[in-house]
């Protein structure tokens, strides 16, 4: 079921010591046109983009850039499998929905999906690694926000093998 939350981002975005990062999945920018009114498929990324820095956000970014990582990584993981013929086929685990559901209902074909994490799981490690040493900050002054049309990208991010040092990559 979907959980709200409104409150916590509010709060983060309040808090002037940490940095407040988002990343917006590509659905949204023509999704969140359509309740403003817009015709269905106008791309809104500039008043999006807008819009969320007006509300306190930092840094706004698209999920894209990690989906290309993902592709990249996913990419290198088949090779490794195809030249070792182990573990084929592959199937992506880019969806935490589809992940949970293989957890529950094959859980002896755990080997198949992907070791990858997800794009906006992704997204939040290089956020708060690359991006928090270039900007000299600590990753724990560093908050990454997701706006995803997927409610079981919120459960991902509490998964505690998604951790780093105790932290959510996507909080």
């Amino acid at each position: 079921v979907e959980v709200d939350n409104v409150p916590k981002v509010w709060d983060l975005l309040e808090n002037k010591k940490k940095t407040v990062v988002v990343q917006v999945a590509p659905a949204v920018r023509v999704a969140i046109g359509e309740l403003f009114g817009l015709a269905p498929g106008t791309i809104v990324t500039g008043k999006m983009v807008s819009a969320l820095r007006t509300l306190g956000f930092d840094f706004v970014f698209d999920t894209d850039f990690a989906a290309d990582l993902t592709i990249m990584e996913e990419a290198h993981e088949l090779i490794e499998r195809v030249t070792e013929g182990t573990n084929l086929p592959i199937l992506t685990s880019c969806c935490p929905a589809w992940v949970k559901f293989f957890e529950h209902q094959f859980p002896d074909l755990l080997n198949i999906p992907s070791t990858c994490k997800s794009p906006h799981e992704m997204f939040g490690a290089v956020t708060k690694t690359y991006l928090a040493n270039k900007l000299g900050l600590k990753r724990e002054d560093m908050v990454v926000v997701s706006v995803m049309p997927c409610v079981a990208k919120k459960y991902e991010a509490a998964r505690p093998e998604l951790e780093s040092n105790g932290l959510q990559d996507v909080d």
